[in-house]
């Protein structure tokens, strides 16, 4: 069994890259641990979020299109970051209830 603070660490993992999303997803498995469980689910919506609209906006030529998009996923992983350092399960605003439903199933 995890301790708190021990979970905390992985939830703030869960947003350093998608790489520690799996890293922080693989090392719940044995403790499963609600707050690291629930990090790795946000993690994980936003970097999946964070590569499809990428595509799509890599697509136009607009610097303020791209502007917008690094600014709108800086503040939601930088407000999923702070949660977990925290210790709190708040959802990302706008996505986060929707990225708990989807990956209900991880934990």
């Amino acid at each position: 069994m995890t301790n708190h603070k021990e979970s905390r660490t992985y939830a703030v993992v869960a947003y350093i890259t998608i790489l520690g999303t799996l890293i922080a997803y693989f090392m719940n498995q044995e403790a499963k641990n609600n707050l690291t469980s629930f990090h790795v689910r946000q993690g994980l919506g936003l970097w999946l979020m964070y590569f499809v609209l990428g595509y799509i906006v890599s697509g136009f030529d607009s610097w303020m299109l791209t502007y917008t998009f690094w600014i709108f996923f800086s503040v939601l992983f930088v407000y999923g970051i702070a949660g977990a350092i925290n210790g709190k399960t708040n959802a990302i605003p706008l996505l986060g209830d929707f990225f708990q439903r989807l990956f209900k199933n991880l934990s």
